[in-house]
């Protein structure tokens, strides 16, 4: 339970690849909901009190939204957030979001980000004093540019003009269990991961194509 926020955060990890799941609890008013649909409802259900408001999609890979339909089946009334230009935006009951956009759960405020670059419709939401990253950002790096939709210029200008201008405090929490630990306090990320510490774009490429060269399966 996070004392100034008046929220609780639980993480599943399942899914195809170490995926992570979301539940945010508003203390306040018991509202619910759920970042992305990556792990089996099984796992999550017995900590569900009551149908969530919403899912909020961090972009629309698909181990990012395996389990969507099975989340529906459950939970009817179930908003599902995300890009407006999602491959899942024909669902009856989504709502397209803009950047800068305030999303209210609660009492509990999300905002957000719009973060392309690993994939064309990555979405960061922030409540603070918590970052959803995604695969925009993970512990130990960011995300790769392995898809048709991928951009890696696109990619630089999300990690080093929005997520690195935020304060330095917050904490991520990102779309895999990649790292030595599930969450990191941007601050401790940007000191052990070379690919935050590049001096501009070109600099980023190449730390990027030594990454590439040099990564080890899984991680």
């Amino acid at each position: 339970m996070n004392p100034n926020t008046d929220y609780s955060i639980r993480s599943f990890i399942g899914g195809y690849d170490n995926n992570l799941t979301y539940l945010i609890n508003c203390s306040r008013t018991g509202a619910q909901v759920l970042i992305d649909a990556a792990v089996d409802l099984s796992q999550l259900s017995p900590y569900i009190n009551h149908e969530p408001l919403a899912v909020m999609i961090t972009h629309g890979h698909q181990d990012h939204i395996a389990f969507l339909d099975q989340y529906i089946r459950h939970y009817p009334n179930m908003v599902i957030i995300g890009h407006s230009e999602s491959s899942i935006n024909h669902y009856q009951r989504y709502k397209n979001i803009r950047d800068g956009e305030v999303i209210k759960v609660g009492e509990l405020t999300f905002l957000v980000i719009y973060t392309p670059g690993h994939y064309y419709d990555s979405i960061c939401y922030m409540i603070d004093p918590v970052l959803f990253t995604g695969d925009t950002m993970f512990v130990g790096r960011t995300g790769r540019v392995k898809s048709d939709k991928s951009d890696i210029k696109d990619l630089y200008d999300s990690v080093y003009n929005k997520i690195l201008t935020l304060p330095h405090n917050i904490r991520i929490y990102p779309g895999h269990d990649y790292g030595e630990s599930s969450t990191i306090l941007l601050k401790e990320n940007i000191k052990m991961s070379p690919l935050l510490q590049a001096k501009d774009l070109m600099d980023f490429k190449e730390r990027m194509k030594n990454y590439e060269e040099n990564r080890k399966p899984g991680s």
